[in-house]
Parts: structure tokens; sequence; C-alpha cells
């Protein structure tokens, strides 16, 4: 994991510096610095190098962190509103990356409604988790996770086409949870400050 964090690391900086750079010289070590942290990348993910270079856009500005959005609903029994992705067959509550030319909330609760068929309104921002800090799996992105607690307002529990079904859980009978997305100890920490009406935002 840590070198995994080190290398993206490295590759943000070559982006930088090719972003910066305002000679040929220095474009070209910066590219092949960039190389070379895909290399190292392709090596550690076990993923061929083709892949990646597919995977990644070119970077023309400032590379910064990608933004994920997740809301935390719960009903009149205090259970969790999850969605089972299709992806990996594991749940999660709902959300994804974050969209341009959509508001944080605004993302949440589009994601809320597509994935469950459920309306939402988004009350306050309970979390900012850095997924480096906490033991999600690997991946190529450096993210920033923004969790909002939501509150029930119409619709009908439907899973979306993308997604293989939607439920409410209780804090103490989850079912498997999708680690790339969520993890039980930051659910169980969102569901308590929800419970105990705790308006401070945690972060990182």
């Amino acid at each position: 994991m840590k070198q995994l964090e080190q290398i993206k690391r490295i590759k943000a900086l070559a982006e930088t510096g090719l972003v910066y750079a305002e000679d040929e010289y220095n474009r070209e070590r910066y590219t092949e610095l960039k190389q070379l942290a895909l290399e190292l990348l392709a090596s550690v993910a076990d993923k061929p190098l083709s892949v990646l270079d597919d995977f990644y856009m070119p970077v023309t500005d400032y590379p910064t962190p990608k933004v994920d959005v997740r809301g935390l609903v719960l009903n009149e029994k205090n259970q969790i509103l999850m969605a089972k992705e299709s992806v990996d067959g594991k749940w999660t509550i709902p959300g994804g990356w974050a969209e341009v030319g959509y508001s944080p909330s605004a993302c949440i609760m589009k994601e809320i409604e597509e994935e469950t068929g459920l309306i939402t309104n988004v009350v306050r921002l309970m979390a900012v988790y850095d997924k480096q800090s906490h033991p999600h799996p690997p991946q190529p992105f450096y993210v920033y996770k923004l969790c909002f607690l939501c509150r029930l307002s119409g619709g009908k529990l439907t899973p979306g086409f993308d997604m293989r079904g939607a439920a409410f859980f209780d804090i103490d009978d989850l079912p498997e949870i999708s680690k790339d997305r969520i993890l039980v100890s930051q659910l169980k920490q969102l569901h308590s400050m929800a419970i105990e009406n705790k308006t401070e935002v945690y972060f990182d």
C-alpha cells in the first residue's frame, strides 16, 4: 500500500511538472518520470501498461484528488439504506463520483434516487474521508470521500438499472460490504453520529 501511494505521488509530481514546465528540456524529463511511474504502477497493480495508459486522461492542469460522494439514509427503525453493486455483487451506501455541473449535495441526491428510487434531502455533511488514511483496497486514484446525512422525502424503494438490489439493513446485521466504496468502521461511525445527533464533521 505504501509503495502504491508513493508511486501515485511521483506520477502526480511529474504531471504537475508537465503543466508548468516552460522549456523542452524539463518537459522531456517530466515525461520520462511520468512514464517510469506508470511502469511501476503497472508492476504493482499487475496490469498491462497499455491498460493504464488508456485509464488515465492526459493531464493539462494541476492534478488533484478525485471526489466520491456518499449518502447515509436511515429509516424510522434507524436502519441504513444500501445498494448492491453490479460490479462486485457487494453492498454500499448510495453514491459515486461527483459530477461536473452538480453541487456535492445535488450529486448525492441524484445518486440516491438513481440507485434506490428514493427521494431525499441533504441534512448536513458528516465526514470527509481521505481513502489513503483508511484500509480501503488500493486503487490508482487519490480519493476524498464526502459523506452526507440525508433524509427521506419520497419515492419507492427500487434498485437502479445498474444495481442488483436496494434495501435497509440493521447496523448490527450488515450484508457483505464493498470495501472499495465504504468500510464497516465508517458505516458504524456515521450511524453513531446520526443517532447521537453529533453535528461536528469528521475529517481525514
